[in-house]
């Protein structure tokens, strides 16, 4: 069970007949439901372990955590932290003839 102190939303009696503002209640409350649910919420440990991080950024969503180079980061948008430092490329051609 979550330690989350969440309020859930109501959802309405349904109607014997279709009714459109019964419908939209429904939707609502399923908005607020899934909002609700997709916030993490607040958080206060006195004790955390993390295993088995990253070793860098790739393919994880802004705000996680991994560790590079023995230091703890957090991904932020626009702030790459690139596995390795590599890179090749070329620049035209070069013809060289001798008399």
């Amino acid at each position: 069970m979550s330690g989350r102190r969440l309020v859930l939303p109501q959802f309405p009696r349904a109607p014997e007949q279709y009714n459109a503002s019964y419908m939209s209640e429904v939707v609502r409350s399923f908005s607020v439901f899934l909002e609700l649910f997709n916030n993490p919420g607040d958080a206060r440990h006195t004790e955390l372990t993390l295993t088995n991080l990253p070793q860098n950024d790739y393919n994880l969503e802004v705000g996680a955590l991994f560790q590079q180079d023995g230091n703890l980061k957090i991904v932020i948008a626009n702030k790459p932290h690139p596995a390795g430092l590599a890179g090749t490329g070329a620049v035209g051609s070069v013809t060289v003839s001798t008399p």
